[in-house]
C-alpha cells in the first residue's frame, strides 16, 4: 500500500468536506490537521463542541492515527473527553486498513449528540424533581406536621416551660401547704387565750333590765297588729 498517496488523497478529500472549518497544522512528516465537531444545539448557545486532531503516522491507514481532542466547549465536569477518545479509538481499530477520518469525525459527532441528548434529560429530570419537591413542602406547609404521642408531649413540655406553667405549679403546690386561719387558731393556742385575755382585762358588761320588763303589763291591742282579723281568735279550731 503507497501510504503517502493514501494519506494525501485523504486530506484533499476531507478539505473539501470540511472546507473552512478543518485547519492544516503540519505536512511534515506526516499531515496533521484539525476538524471540529459540535452538537445539536450548539449554534443556538447550547450544547457540546471541541476540535478533534488528528495525525497520521507511517502505515496511516494500517494503523489508527494519532487523536487528540482540544478546544472542548461545555465539556466541564458533565462530560469526559477520555470516553469520548476511547469510543474513537475504537471505532478505529474496526477500520483499520482504509481511510478512517470521515469515519472518525462522524462517530464523534454521533457521541456528542447522544451526550448532549442525555445531559437535558438528566437536566429535565432535576428541573421536575426540585418543581415536585416544591410542591410537596407547599403541600405540607398547608397540611402541618402529624401529630404523635410523642411529638404532642414534646410540644406541650416546650409550651408549659414558655408560658411558665411549671413554675406557677410550684407556687400553687407552696400555697397548698400554707395553713388556713382555722388551723392557724386551732393550731397557735395563744390565739384563743387573746380572746380571754380580752374579757378579763376589759370592764364587766352591764344590763339595763328595765328593758326587759313584764310583757303582761304592756297594753297591746290586736287592732295594732297588722295580721289581725275581725272574729277570728288567735288559734283556730277543728
Amino acid at each position: 500500500m503507497d501510504y503517502h498517496y493514501e494519506q494525501t488523497s485523504e486530506v484533499e478529500a476531507l478539505d473539501s468536506i470540511y472546507y473552512g472549518d478543518m485547519q492544516i497544522i503540519e505536512k511534515e512528516p506526516f499531515h496533521k490537521f484539525s476538524i471540529p465537531i459540535k452538537s445539536e444545539g450548539f449554534d443556538d448557545g447550547d450544547g457540546l463542541a471541541c476540535q478533534l486532531v488528528f495525525t497520521y503516522t507511517a502505515k496511516y491507514p494500517d494503523e489508527v492515527p494519532v487523536i487528540e481532542i482540544e478546544n472542548e466547549d461545555n465539556f466541564d465536569d458533565v462530560v469526559d473527553k477520555d470516553e469520548l477518545l476511547a469510543h474513537l479509538s475504537e471505532q478505529g481499530k474496526e477500520n483499520l486498513g482504509m481511510v478512517m477520518v470521515f469515519t472518525l469525525v462522524s462517530a464523534g459527532q454521533e457521541w456528542l449528540n447522544e451526550k448532549w441528548d442525555s445531559i437535558k434529560k438528566e437536566r429535565e429530570e432535576q428541573i421536575i424533581a426540585k418543581k415536585r419537591a416544591e410542591e410537596e413542602a407547599e403541600q405540607k406547609r398547608f397540611e402541618g406536621t402529624r401529630v404523635t404521642v410523642e411529638s404532642f408531649l414534646a410540644w406541650r413540655k416546650q409550651f408549659e416551660i414558655d408560658m411558665g406553667i411549671p413554675a406557677k405549679r410550684e407556687r400553687e403546690a407552696k400555697d397548698k401547704n400554707k395553713l388556713t386561719g382555722r388551723e392557724l387558731f386551732l393550731r397557735d393556742t395563744t390565739l384563743n387565750e387573746s380572746d380571754l385575755k380580752f374579757l378579763d382585762d376589759g370592764d364587766a358588761v352591764k344590763v339595763d333590765e328595765s328593758l326587759f320588763q313584764d310583757l303582761d303589763d304592756l297594753e297591746i291591742s290586736d287592732e295594732d297588729d297588722e295580721d289581725y282579723v275581725p272574729g277570728q281568735s288567735g288559734s283556730e279550731s277543728d
